[in-house]
């Protein structure tokens, strides 16, 4: 009976801390992963959108059907609307001819897509945005931080 695991052993309640912390660290991980696989997509969407809208000259209303298309597909997803279709295409073009180095997608995924509409929302200059979103990473804002007026502007 002495070998008998009980939740009253500070053995016992070591594992199950570390056990939790390792679920958050996985939990983390994969928020992580879907967060930049969508983000991927949203630029891969807005490569397309804009090239399809100059290819055929493809009017407003290609937006709306593409949203009406995309909703009937897929009835549980929130991302298709014409409103965000519209954001993901004007992400697109802030950010396709920014000189930012490494392809615009892998550094714009380690922040949320909430926030980046907010930034889209308050910067005018990729380079303003870019500041935007590297302190994001580097001091995790959240997205009221992040377009707070007080901020320090990039210099």
């Amino acid at each position: 009976m002495g070998s008998e695991l009980t939740t009253l052993t500070p053995e016992y309640r070591q594992w199950l801390a570390e056990l939790k912390a390792r679920y958050r660290q996985v939990q983390l991980k994969a928020a992580v992963a879907v967060n930049t696989a969508m983000l991927q997509f949203y630029w891969e969407l807005g490569t397309d959108m804009v090239a399809k809208q100059t290819q055929f000259a493809w009017g407003s209303g290609f937006l709306r059907q593409l949203s009406a298309d995309l909703v009937r597909a897929f009835p549980e997803v929130k991302g298709f609307s014409e409103r965000n279709l519209k954001y993901i295409r004007q992400w697109h073009l802030f950010w396709r001819e920014a000189p930012i180095g490494q392809q615009p997608v892998a550094q714009l995924s380690a922040i949320p897509w909430g926030h980046h509409l907010a930034i889209l929302t308050k910067c005018k200059q990729p380079g303003e945005a870019l500041y935007y979103v590297q302190a994001t990473q580097t001091y995790g804002w959240s997205r009221s931080v992040c377009v707070r007026p007080t901020h320090l502007e990039p210099g």
